[in-house]
């Protein structure tokens, strides 16, 4: 597989997995705004993602799709199988429930679960995901 053609299937896992974060984070929003009242605007939530508890669940899968933006910006770098496997095991540990360090991830995403744009969302990168061959 070349690297054009390896960016190109990762380049098309990204704005699934955004459409994914983005359902994760409206539903985190909503249950922030049952417990305390509406986000009263885009630099309020801005803020609130950046800084509040509630928020942090999100921040491993924010994360990792920042490092997949930054490998597929590097032009100079050559992408091989090696970087469809490094994304498919980074996905793979995010919702393993025997890696501890996303807990809480797994936590919020389990929460999440019952929305059906989170599950619409979801459904479509993993679809993405398996058509990616390393």
């Amino acid at each position: 597989m070349t690297d054009a053609s390896i960016r190109a299937r990762l380049d098309a896992l990204v704005p699934a997995l955004r459409h994914f974060h983005s359902a994760l984070l409206d539903f985190a929003k909503g249950e922030y705004e049952f417990l305390h009242g509406p986000v009263g605007s885009p630099f309020e939530l801005y803020s609130l993602v950046m800084n509040h508890p509630d928020f942090q669940w999100l921040r491993p899968l924010s994360g990792l799709m920042a490092t997949l933006d930054e490998v597929l910006d590097a032009r100079d770098r050559t992408l091989t199988g090696q970087n469809v496997t490094d994304v498919r095991a980074a996905l793979g540990l995010l919702f393993s429930d025997s890696d501890t360090r996303f807990a809480d991830f797994r936590a919020g995403y389990t929460r999440a679960k019952g929305d059906l744009r989170v599950r619409e969302t979801e459904a479509k990168w993993r679809e993405v995901l398996g058509s990616l061959e390393a």
